[in-house]
């Protein structure tokens, strides 16, 4: 078994990782770590593990291998370059980062100590995604021409009615954007970003994005939010058919999938198996440890994503769209 550290308490892993690595035979929970040893204590208390105060503190332990790193964000480059540093694989949720710069740092850093850098993408371990790829490799859809997605979480709300941010914007786009590389490839251009302004809420509320294959084809056209009705999805259009895919992205494990087909004017559903995705990427992190497989297959994916991210990030901060002209007087 892999023995992993947990550097924080984040909600993601309070409702999915942590019980999911409870499932997961190739995986023990040795320590927890918190600002707040109180709070590492009732996460340990329901997960196992030794609890620890200070993340500095579990990246010491010798009983841990791996660390599973769900902090903030803007935390997870310092931490992850920590946690190589002490000697432990470490499988980080995503968005690594939004800097090239700094995906290059950690991965070479990772590649010098023989180490496992892994992006927590877990819906890319649902079968159903293995299955569409399958179906559109065969022709179902003939040759495909568009890869539309959209990825939009509401608000939520305290005990008081406040309103808040369940996530920040980048967190949300990474997933359209990952599915676009999935699909169209990882060398995609960006052809034009946007993010909107800020709200009383927080900044940037919503973006989106048009990309192209590399050599022309396909193209992406991604949209992204986080004060927005809930939308999980993706659909790919062909130049004989189209498939539509709902919940892709925060799939419960319970979930049974539906492809929605169009083709010649008739539509039709295929269901699909329900899956564990968390439980599956915990897996694949442990396996390739455990195993000793190349690990450059993930940090290629790392970097690429990386890459995509920054460039996206870029163009949305360039000057607005161009306005068109006036028409002539008549």
């Amino acid at each position: 078994m892999l023995r992993i550290g947990v550097l924080g308490c984040a909600d993601i892993a309070e409702r999915r990782m942590l019980p999911s690595m409870a499932r997961q035979p190739l995986v023990e929970v040795t320590a927890i770590a918190s600002r707040s040893l109180a709070k590492a204590r009732a996460f340990t208390g329901r997960f196992g593990g030794t609890p620890v105060a200070g993340y500095a503190g579990l990246l010491e332990r010798d009983d841990v291998d791996a660390v599973y790193l769900p902090l903030p964000r803007q935390l997870h480059v310092e931490w992850t370059l920590r946690a190589l540093q002490a000697g432990k694989h470490v499988l980080c949720e995503k968005p690594f980062a939004a800097r090239l710069a700094d995906a290059d740092k950690a991965v070479s850093l990772a590649r010098e100590r023989g180490l496992l850098l892994m992006e927590s993408f877990m819906f890319l371990h649902h079968s159903q995604h293995a299955r569409v790829q399958q179906l559109i490799g065969d022709g179902l859809i003939g040759e495909l021409r568009l890869f539309g997605s959209e990825f939009g979480i509401p608000l939520r709300r305290d005990a008081d009615g406040t309103p808040r941010r369940a996530s920040t914007l980048p967190e949300v786009a990474a997933y359209p954007l990952r599915a676009a590389q999935l699909f169209l490839g990882p060398h995609l251009r960006v052809a034009g970003a946007h993010v909107s302004p800020a709200t009383a809420h927080g900044p940037a509320p919503a973006g989106g994005a048009l990309l192209t294959a590399a050599g022309g084809g396909a193209t992406a056209q991604l949209a992204y939010g986080v004060e927005h009705a809930y939308r999980s999805g993706y659909d790919l259009w062909g130049s004989q058919g189209r498939l539509r895919l709902e919940r892709a992205f925060s799939t419960p494990d319970e979930h049974v999938p539906v492809l929605h087909v169009e083709q010649g004017g008739a539509v039709r559903e295929i269901r699909l198996a329900p899956d564990t995705h968390f439980t599956n990427i915990a897996g694949v992190f442990a396996r390739a440890v455990l195993d000793r497989e190349d690990f450059t297959p993930h940090t290629e994916a790392l970097l690429a994503h990386s890459r995509l991210t920054d460039a996206v990030e870029q163009a949305a901060a360039r000057p607005g769209p161009v306005q068109p002209r006036p028409a002539p007087a008549p």
